[in-house]
C-alpha cells in the first residue's frame, strides 16, 4: 500500500508564527492601531490575504483593493527579510528526524502549506529535499479549511486521501485534512485543536511507527 505524510508548515516544522507577527505588528503600527500576539491567533494557518482582512477589520481600517495589495506586499517582504537568517537550528524538535525515517520507510512525503514562501523557507532550513511534492500558497485557490492544498498534495505524491496522514498545528488545517478524507495529527495544544485522530506538542512526541499504525487503523 503506498502511504503519504503530508505537513503543513508553521508551527509543526519551523515556528516562523515569531516573524509573521513582527511584520503584522510593524505594518499595524503603520497603521496607527495595536496589534497583539493574541490578534495573531486569528491568522494562523490563513492566507495572506485574508490574514490582512482581519488584520483591518481588527483595525476598523477600510481600504481599496490597490491599497491592501500593497500593504500585504509591504508585509511579505519584511517577514521574508526576517526569515532570510533561518537555519537547519531553526527545525522544530523532531521534524527532520522524522521525515528522514518516513522517507527511509519508502512514505511519500509532501508539503501542505498556505504560505507562499515555503519553498524558500525549506531551502534556507536544508530540508527540501527530503519532499517528494511541494504545494504553497502560489499553487491554491481556496484557503484552509477547504482542503485543496491537501488533495493537491496526496494527487502530486500519488497515494489516495485515505492512505495520507496530515501533521497540523491549526484548526483550519485539521478541518481541511477531514474535510479532504484524511486522518491528522494535530501538533500543539489538545484543548486548542479539535477532531485531530491524535494530538501530541510537537513532532518529537511521535515515531513513523506510531504514524503509520494510526494512518492503518
Amino acid at each position: 500500500m503506498n502511504r503519504g505524510f503530508i505537513f503543513d508548515l508553521d508551527g509543526v516544522i519551523v515556528d516562523t508564527a515569531k516573524f509573521h507577527f513582527i511584520a503584522w505588528k510593524r505594518l499595524a503600527d503603520q497603521l496607527g492601531f495595536e496589534f497583539t500576539e493574541e490578534d495573531n491567533e486569528r491568522l494562523k494557518g490563513v492566507s495572506r490575504t485574508r490574514s490582512l482582512e482581519i488584520l483591518l477589520e481588527i483595525g476598523g481600517i477600510e481600504l481599496s483593493e490597490d491599497e491592501k495589495q500593497h500593504l500585504a506586499q509591504q508585509k511579505n517582504e519584511w517577514y521574508v527579510e526576517l526569515i532570510g537568517g533561518l537555519t537547519s537550528n531553526d527545525i522544530l524538535p523532531g521534524a527532520e528526524k522524522f521525515l528522514k525515517e518516513a522517507a527511509d520507510q519508502s512514505i511519500k512525503i509532501a508539503l501542505g502549506s498556505a504560505s507562499k514562501n515555503a519553498p524558500y523557507i525549506l531551502e534556507k532550513l536544508g530540508i527540501d529535499r527530503l519532499f517528494d511534492a511541494q504545494i504553497d500558497g502560489t499553487q491554491v485557490s481556496k484557503a484552509k479549511p477547504d482542503p485543496e492544498v491537501f488533495l493537491k498534495g496526496a494527487e502530486k505524491i500519488h497515494v489516495s486521501p485515505q492512505n495520507c496522514l496530515v501533521f497540523e498545528d491549526a484548526q483550519a488545517g485539521i478541518e481541511a485534512a477531514r474535510r479532504g478524507g484524511m486522518k491528522c495529527v494535530g501538533i500543539g495544544n489538545n484543548a486548542l485543536l479539535k477532531g485531530a485522530d491524535l494530538t501530541v506538542p510537537g513532532m518529537d512526541k511521535i515515531t513513523v511507527k506510531q504514524a503509520i499504525e494510526l494512518l492503518e487503523n
